[in-house]
């Protein structure tokens, strides 16, 4: 978790371990990069007893995802670089909207692959980081609900983050 993927020497307080995306497959490394878009989604969008969001807080989710490059985890900033880097014509993270149910499966699928392939703090960051954009975008504008706590919960459940 040292080396940046610039191959810059390690910062200060870091671990000498490199992490480069070669650790994951095509489809692993596709899921881990399209999770938080979708997580953004899904945190946004209307629901039963969750209330209609606006421009705010979908401002709100992209700001979280963008606060990923600086967390002080190799996995995140290079989950965010991937993200921003992306330019082929493939969807954006957030085109790829799904259903409560797939989402949370799909977070449950990262965990998976985190536990087998990333190193646990790299993990834990991760994980932190994909329910601190949910939780920006619930919270924008003072209308989270009881509906948006329960998302939350879900979230950070299917996350092993609770």
């Amino acid at each position: 978790m040292s080396h940046s993927l610039a191959g810059e020497p390690p910062s200060a307080g870091r671990r000498a371990a490199p992490l480069t995306t070669a650790v994951y497959s095509a489809a692993e490394w596709d899921l881990l990069t399209t999770l938080p878009g979708r997580v953004l989604v899904a945190a946004a969008s209307p629901a039963p007893g969750r209330p209609p969001r606006g421009v705010a807080a979908g401002l709100a989710g992209l700001d979280a995802v963008a606060a990923g490059r600086a967390f002080d985890s190799d996995l995140v900033r290079a989950v965010v670089a991937a993200i921003y880097a992306r330019h082929d014509g493939a969807p954006a993270p957030a085109d790829r909207l799904a259903d409560l149910v797939d989402l949370l499966a799909a977070c449950r699928a990262a965990v998976r692959v985190l536990r087998r392939r990333a190193d646990p703090a790299d993990s834990a960051a991760y994980r932190q980081w994909l329910e601190s954009v949910a939780a920006r975008v619930c919270h924008a504008g003072d209308l989270t609900g009881p509906a948006d706590r329960r998302f939350l919960a879900r979230l950070g459940g299917a996350l092993e983050l609770r």
